[in-house]
């Protein structure tokens, strides 16, 4: 076959044109950092991508959960203690409303504190975070405690994802708490103003098992504050491992791409210069 001077340009051209694309690439690839710009430069590592991208999109997300179930937890141990707090104030005051040396009016005095005690138990049932009532379950639109006292909803948990197929319950059944304890101090109040003193010492007992729900909710509350430490720790793992898998498929390796681009501008220079050599001269060369 006979090789025509223009076959040679056409080739010439044509090589060019794909050392000038490689040079391109490998720009955009240390300018952006990423292997590929857009999916068609390697469709394999885009669908890698779009998955390793999904997992730890995901995971970020399971980390948002926790963070609320934190909120939940720390502001529910919060009001907790200090609803233990008041009710150990009251079985101390039933405690001396049981002396027999006191009389129908210094045990009158006792009820007015037992009263705003109880007052104050209640704001703790009906406290708000963010808008939300956290001791009635799923109902945190509506206070637990209601103005007659009676009227409870009925308890339906709030529960949380922290990661695929795994929740937790965000709520503490604040009506096993609050519900009795509310209506023990009314009768411990209606006894102290009637001076029962019978009926006194037997709220004491019930006082008492008031404090033990309370102290069982925070012992509950403290099993799931520890296993979502252990989820948190899990979460991180994961989100180190997911991250570090999508640099791998997507980060561009910079030695390695810095030595292709000099390696392929040391090619193009030498195309150049061959290809100025082979190219025969032209009537105007002759005429210069």
């Amino acid at each position: 076959m006979r090789v025509t001077q223009g076959m040679i340009s056409n080739s010439l051209l044509h090589n060019l044109s794909n050392s000038n694309s490689k040079m391109e690439k490998y720009m955009n690839q240390l300018s952006t950092g990423k292997k590929i710009t857009r999916p068609s430069d390697d469709p394999v590592v885009a669908m890698k991508g779009m998955g390793y991208r999904s997992e730890v999109l995901q995971v970020k997300q399971y980390q948002r959960n926790t963070n609320e179930l934190h909120n939940w937890y720390d502001n529910s141990d919060a009001a907790l203690d200090k609803a233990t707090q008041a009710m150990q104030r009251v079985r101390e005051l039933a405690v001396q409303a049981s002396n027999g040396t006191y009389d129908e009016d210094e045990r009158k005095s006792i009820a007015q504190e037992v009263a705003q005690l109880k007052e104050h138990i209640i704001e703790i049932a009906n406290t708000q975070v963010n808008d939300k009532y956290i001791f009635n379950g799923s109902h945190t639109d509506a206070p637990l405690v209601k103005e007659n006292g009676a009227d409870f909803d009925t308890y339906v948990p709030v529960e949380i994802e922290v990661s695929k197929g795994t929740t937790l319950t965000a709520s503490v059944n604040g009506q096993d708490v609050f519900e009795g304890l509310v209506n023990t101090l009314d009768t411990f109040v209606n006894q102290l103003n009637s001076d029962d003193t019978n009926g006194i010492n037997n709220s004491i007992g019930e006082i008492s098992t008031g404090i033990d729900k309370i102290i069982n909710a925070r012992a509950d509350l403290g099993a799931r504050m520890n296993r979502l430490e252990l989820v948190e720790n899990r979460l991180n793992e994961q989100e180190t491992i997911a991250t570090k898998t999508m640099s791998n498929n997507e980060d561009v390796d910079y030695a390695k791409t810095i030595t292709e681009l000099i390696t392929q501008e040391s090619i193009h220079r030498a195309a150049l210069s061959a290809g100025a050599r082979i190219i025969q001269p032209t009537l105007l060369d002759f005429l210069r």
